[in-house]
């Protein structure tokens, strides 16, 4: 039996891929699927990172996002409207010219856009204030909930179970690897753990006597009704100087997030407010102002929430197997949704073959942590 701690995007597209390669898989999820940080995600799905790992992992996985209503049966809703970069300092702009020189290196059809570029592909733009940026057609957005189901409906089809408001309490090892998971719901027999535990990562492994370096991070998402609406199909808009994002919801509303600098304490992921602050929500819409006419006075703070990034020090995931029998798949710093197809199918590898030929698996290792400083991921939004 291979047990999957954690019923969010990432333990269930674990939990299919190995399910469907036949293997005994069972999910346990402390409360319901996707009510951590996948519920509380805006659905991006995007290739424009800078870094290769992270670009690699997006190639992948939106190959399969592309055809998911067709293999799952489930319309996700997924739109590719477009990433749109925009640099107002010389060095950010100097940055985003790498990065597109990476992407495309690695088959990512991103393009380094001026000012005038980017007012054609958002009219509203206040293009003057920028110097340049990147644009990719392929980037967008799906709902992260319909994936969910796609995912589990998937997983019980291949006669794999999933257990809610079970908790676990300890894994339990052997000479030669897990014996047992102890749950709230009682012990399971597992040969294999699979760690998907998003923000609870690090409790998690500890109970495995692991020391993972990976932090919840509170993260906040406003809707908002602009002045001006905002078409579904305009490009999700990030501001890399000033740290503010929007993309398109529906019948002309945003989302709105970002982190705009200040204090970032780690938090408790069993304890902490999931609803939006509205200072928050205030400086976002004044920064927003300041990149498009959509966000002009009369724009409406509908709702919001908070969720939870599970940060690692450089902002790319563990993926892993720590210790035999114990794989840890942990650590997005954001990315987990769009990132999941790919992660489920590496998973799978190395509970059949111990490797995998999808990325180079050292480079997502828990020990680079331990010498000189990596090279971290930059397009963290």
């Amino acid at each position: 039996m291979i047990v999957i701690v954690g019923g969010g995007i990432i333990g269930l597209a674990s939990a299919y891929h190995l399910a469907d390669r036949g293997y005994d898989v069972t999910v346990c999820e402390r409360t319901n699927l996707g009510t951590g940080s996948t519920e509380r995600a805006v659905g991006g799905i995007r290739a424009q990172f800078s870094t290769a790992i992270n670009i690699t992992l997006s190639n992948y996985s939106i190959d399969v996002w592309e055809r998911f209503e067709e293999e799952f049966g489930i319309n996700i809703e997924y739109r590719q409207h477009g990433y749109m970069f925009l640099a107002a300092e010389e060095e950010t702009a100097e940055t985003v010219r790498d990065n597109v020189a990476l992407q495309q290196e690695h088959g990512v059809h991103s393009e380094y856009i001026e000012p005038e570029d980017a007012k054609e592909i958002l009219p509203e733009l206040h293009a003057e204030r920028f110097l340049g940026g990147s644009f990719s057609a392929r980037d967008g957005s799906a709902d992260p909930h319909l994936a969910v189901q796609g995912f589990a409906e998937a997983i019980r089809e291949r006669g794999g179970e999933i257990h809610k408001d079970v908790e676990i309490q300890d894994v339990v090892f052997g000479d030669d690897g897990p014996e047992r998971v102890e749950t709230s719901a009682g012990d399971i027999e597992a040969e294999y753990v699979i760690n998907a535990a998003g923000p609870w990562a690090a409790h998690i492994g500890d109970l495995a006597g692991l020391d993972l370096p990976v932090t919840p991070k509170r993260r906040q998402v406003g809707v908002v009704r602009p002045e001006i609406p905002y078409p579904e199909d305009a490009p999700m808009v990030f501001d890399m100087d000033s740290g503010i994002y929007f993309l398109p919801d529906r019948e002309g509303d945003v989302l709105m997030g970002g982190h705009f600098g200040g204090p970032d304490p780690d938090i408790d992921p069993a304890n902490y407010s999931k609803d939006y602050d509205l200072d928050w929500i205030t400086e976002a819409l004044e920064l927003a102002s300041d990149v498009s006419e959509h966000f002009g006075l009369d724009s409406e703070i509908k709702n919001g929430w908070a969720g939870l990034y599970a940060i690692t020090p450089d902002h790319k995931p563990i993926i892993e197997e720590t210790r035999p029998g114990f794989i840890n798949a942990v650590g997005f710093s954001g990315h987990g949704f769009m990132h999941s197809p790919a992660v489920g199918t590496i998973v799978a590898d190395l509970v059949e073959n111990g490797e995998t030929s999808l990325i180079d698996l050292d480079i997502l290792s828990s020990e680079r942590f331990e010498g000189e400083t990596v090279e971290g991921e930059k397009n963290v939004l």
